[in-house]
């Protein structure tokens, strides 16, 4: 088995309405915030708190049902994507480590800590070093562990020898990813007891004399080190546009680290109907290091989530750069997650299951593609409808027939007996998802997010460039609707917000620079037909819909057609959102702490 370092190491964020012509001396009309807040509490919603950390707020809060901060933790450290209310009170959390490492990817994070309900610091850990990287997601598990995703540095000689593209490599190297569990050891330590590598189980069929070397379409079990980029085309000039916009945006929320000012964006030629990568693509605004410069993209697989399901000791796992989800078996030990047999499913570490994308593995072509740039796949836990499911957030963004974003439910083909189940040389299922939420006109998030099924039947739906927080029944009916007004107090700006190196940023609204960054803009994006976005084609609000402003510019309909343009639903705002939890009111951590109050609005 390959030695891995992960083992010896851990001491471990509108333009004001067009203004007519005026005189000299006509001043301009007062700019006016958009309404935030909540916007919708009906009969039927799940009674209890939803937990938030804003990307530009060092602070997470638990809020109630009429909108109102009932709760607050104040920390040091910028937000690192996710948070999870513990049953003892405590908030696990992570944090983005603001010193120099090589990794500059979106989602970048490198800490996690846990506060007890007072605020008290009691858990203090770090993965940021040369050698890995702590990014986006973490899960506790039932017996006090945690789960990780982190990047790994592998050489751009090491890629190379792996069958890796040598276009598509820069000398910053690769990333593939890792999951790490980690055992606590407080105050400030921890010990890695079991981990999973990503390149421990590739393929590549471009170089027989290279290792790993095989048929893709036979061996759906491996991660094709190619996949990624094995079906690019050029990007049109509309879509160089939106995807520099974008970069710009999440560099300006916090969501993608480092990068010196001067970077230019580059070229990311992707695959038909494919989203711009997070954070700069190849070589773009993610980083002088991070997305790898001229021709390379050293983050692989972009993983942007990672869950647990403690019944059948499974691993999930999103890749955003690969549009699919990945099944791992937790029941092994490290030497078998590294090996191809072994485990509770016999497979070693290899893939149990995939979806998404079929395409990346031989069984399928571009109209087989489900998901696009989705984030957040999770287990349904026991005791909600749908339990053993899984929930995706599907972005979308770059979806052929328009940028809408999806909820989607899947009903695996999985028996507890006899695990996953494929035909010979199919795409794994099902064809199609049981349950999808979507209102292309409404509701879109080009990146973060995430969806979670409660106890009531109802769907919690962050959308997170907006700070949109909106709960759905089975039916689809709005029941409640929160537009997060928190966050801003930690000022980021292209760079990544750290410090100086930030340099000016833009405010998202005229375009005129903010000394030290700064938040981008108030939310409302761009103003529909000013020619680079296109005509407003969204039409009113659904019932309960927000319609202050809050969501920008026109959401565009794909690439490079009218209304391409970054409008979106204003892009990354202070008040954007990684995630969004409901916490229900007999969770242990909140049960009794609070004084009752009315579930719903009157």
């Amino acid at each position: 088995m390959p030695t891995h370092p992960a083992a010896l190491f851990l001491a471990l964020l509108a333009l004001a309405p067009a203004a007519s012509a005026q005189g000299p001396d006509t001043q301009p009309a007062p700019e006016s915030k958009p309404a935030r807040g909540l916007k919708r509490n009906e009969a039927g919603a799940l009674a209890g708190y939803t937990l938030l950390s804003p990307l530009q707020s060092r602070s997470t809060y638990l809020v109630d049902l009429q909108g109102a901060v009932v709760h607050e933790w104040k920390t040091k450290d910028g937000p690192g994507q996710s948070e999870y209310l513990l049953a003892n009170g405590h908030l696990l959390r992570t944090a983005r480590v603001e010193g120099d490492t090589p990794f500059r990817g979106g989602g970048i994070g490198g800490k996690v800590q846990e506060f007890d309900w007072d605020g008290k610091l009691v858990w203090d850990s770090r993965i940021a070093d040369e050698h890995h990287q702590h990014h986006h997601d973490i899960e506790p598990l039932p017996n006090g562990n945690v789960l990780m995703i982190v990047w790994e540095a592998k050489t751009k000689e090491e890629a190379l020898a792996k069958g890796r593209d040598e276009k598509q490599v820069g000398e910053e190297g690769f990333w593939p990813d890792a999951v790490l569990e980690i055992q606590p050891v407080l105050p400030d330590g921890g010990k890695v007891v079991w981990e999973w590598h990503a390149w421990d189980h590739v393929v590549q069929d471009r170089d027989a004399k290279k290792a790993g070397y095989g048929n893709v379409a036979e061996h759906p079990e491996l991660l094709d080190v190619n996949a990624d980029h094995r079906n690019d085309v050029p990007l049109t000039e509309e879509q160089k546009r939106t995807k520099a916009e974008r970069d710009r945006q999440m560099k300006a929320s916090g969501y993608v680290g480092g990068g010196d000012e001067d970077d230019p964006p580059k070229d990311a030629p992707r695959a038909d109907g494919a989203p711009p990568r997070d954070g700069g693509g190849r070589g773009g605004p993610g980083g002088r290091r991070g997305r790898g410069g001229p021709g390379g993209n050293a983050d692989w697989m972009h993983t942007n989530s990672v869950d647990y399901d403690a019944k059948n000791d499974l691993v999930v796992i999103s890749s955003h750069n690969t549009n699919e989800i990945y099944v791992i078996d937790h029941g092994t030990t490290t030497a078998e997650a590294a090996a191809h047999a072994g485990g509770k499913r016999g497979k070693g570490g290899d893939l149990l299951y995939r979806w998404g994308n079929p395409r990346a593995y031989g069984a399928g072509t571009a109209k087989d593609q489900q998901l696009v740039a989705q984030h957040d796949a999770r287990f349904l836990a026991d005791g909600v409808p749908g339990a053993g499911h899984l929930m995706i957030f599907d972005n979308g963004q770059g979806r052929p027939d328009g940028d809408y974003s999806r909820v989607v439910e899947l009903e695996l083909p999985f028996d507890a007996a006899k695990g996953f189940t494929k035909e010979q040389g199919a795409a794994f299922g099902p064809k199609a998802p049981l349950w999808i939420y979507q209102d292309p006109d409404h509701f879109s998030s080009f990146f973060i997010s995430g969806a979670d099924r409660l106890s009531n039947g109802n769907t919690l739906i962050c959308e997170g460039a907006s700070g949109r927080v909106f709960e759905v029944t089975s039916d689809k009916k709005i029941v409640w609707e929160f537009l997060n007004p928190l966050g801003g107090d930690l000022p980021m700006g292209p760079g990544g917000g750290r410090g100086p190196r930030g340099g000016p940023g833009r405010d998202g609204r005229d375009g005129a620079p903010r000394d030290g960054g700064g938040p981008p803009g108030d939310g409302r994006g761009a103003p529909p037909d000013d020619g680079a976005q296109g005509g407003d084609r969204r039409g009113p609000p659904p019932d309960g819909g927000p319609d202050d402003g809050s969501r920008g510019g026109p959401p565009g309909r794909g690439f490079g057609g009218p209304g391409g343009g970054p409008g979106g639903r204003g892009g990354p705002q202070p008040y954007s959102l990684f995630r969004a939890t409901r916490i229900p009111l007999d969770h242990p951590a909140v049960k009794g702490r609070f004084a009752p109050s009315t579930p719903t609005a009157k």
